[in-house]
């Protein structure tokens, strides 16, 4: 019987280790798939699944000592492109004036956490390794990023084992529904996609749209709750053409997860509540101290919810412009 006792202890004792050292190594696949997405020099052509929708994309990446190319094409519909080069993003679509702005990423369907900071996420989120699997005819390993404190939405990534590359992204809700599916149909990695990218280097793009930065501080409204992690990277004010009423924002990023918040003084059009949900996008929309109170962004309702709640307004201010 005293046998039996150090058996079982001694084997629920390693469990812990060994979901450590599962950990260890989801988080070491995810850094190898980041290193890999931003070095080598590949295409992907993939499809965006979303419920009602099915979106299909090529991606372009070349990097060297010098800077880096990417080049997003929609593949279907009007001609849509967004081209990278360096710390500068043109956006070219049909019927629309072509711009470019400073940035050191697009905002592109691409698949996610190519472009992230895995040290950074490891503070927010569990890495699980969950297998292998095969995606695009190769073999991949499968990792899933959980959320720590259940704010926000996980993934499942297929990676593959000899590329590195992402070829399979799921996003999936608190309920364990698929909400977006990115899905590699096949890919390329070589050194001629940089000889082909080159050109983007002669070609002729929008001159850079600048604006001004505003300040976070000069504002009358703070965030009284915000899932750890988050922080604000934009504030924003302008006025609505149809009302003309003005309106301030801040976004806010975990570094995976986006999400803004909208304040105006409310009017006869403002609703005492609005909550909708479509695929990864959240709305929910209250008025709080006659003013109008709107969060937008990729996390659960029951988060964007307690993120308006949790607004306070100084006394003494308005949403006005200063």
């Amino acid at each position: 019987m005293k046998k039996y006792l150090i058996g079982v202890i001694a084997l629920i004792s390693l469990i812990p280790m060994q979901a450590s050292a599962e950990s260890e190594t989801a988080e070491a696949l995810l850094h190898q798939m980041s290193q890999a997405s931003n070095q080598l020099n590949y295409e992907l052509s993939y499809v965006l699944i979303r419920k009602n929708s099915i979106e299909p994309l090529m991606y372009r990446h070349s990097s060297n000592e010098e800077q880096t190319l990417e080049h997003v094409i929609y593949l279907s519909g009007p001609v849509r492109e967004v081209i990278r080069r360096g710390g500068e993003v043109s956006y070219i679509e049909q019927g629309i004036e072509p711009f470019s702005l400073a940035a050191e990423s697009m905002v592109a369907p691409l698949p996610p956490l190519m472009n992230r900071s895995i040290t950074q996420l490891a503070q927010y989120y569990d890495f699980i390794s969950m297998g292998r699997s095969r995606e695009a005819g190769s073999a991949c390993d499968v990792v899933r990023i959980v959320p720590k404190d259940g704010h926000r939405y996980s993934y499942l990534v297929w990676i593959d084992e000899r590329s590195n590359l992402p070829l399979r992204t799921d996003l999936i809700d608190r309920d364990g529904e698929v909400i977006e599916q990115y899905k590699v149909i096949s890919y390329a990695v070589n050194d001629k996609i940089a000889d082909l990218m080159s050109g983007l280097n002669k070609a002729t793009l929008p001159e850079v749209v600048t604006f001004p930065k505003q300040p976070v501080s000069d504002v009358n409204w703070k965030l009284g709750w915000l899932p750890e992690g988050f922080q604000v990277v934009t504030l924003n004010r302008y006025r609505l053409e149809n009302t003309q009423r003005e309106v301030e924002s801040q976004m806010f990023t975990d570094g995976l997860f986006t999400f803004s918040v909208y304040i105006s003084d409310a009017d006869s059009t403002s609703l005492k509540e609005q909550l909708v949900r479509q695929g990864r996008r959240t709305l929910h929309s209250q008025v709080k101290n006659k003013r109008e109170v709107t969060v937008i962004g990729d996390i659960p309702i029951a988060t964007a919810k307690r993120i308006a709640e949790s607004i306070t307004f100084d006394s003494h201010g308005n949403t006005s412009t200063k």
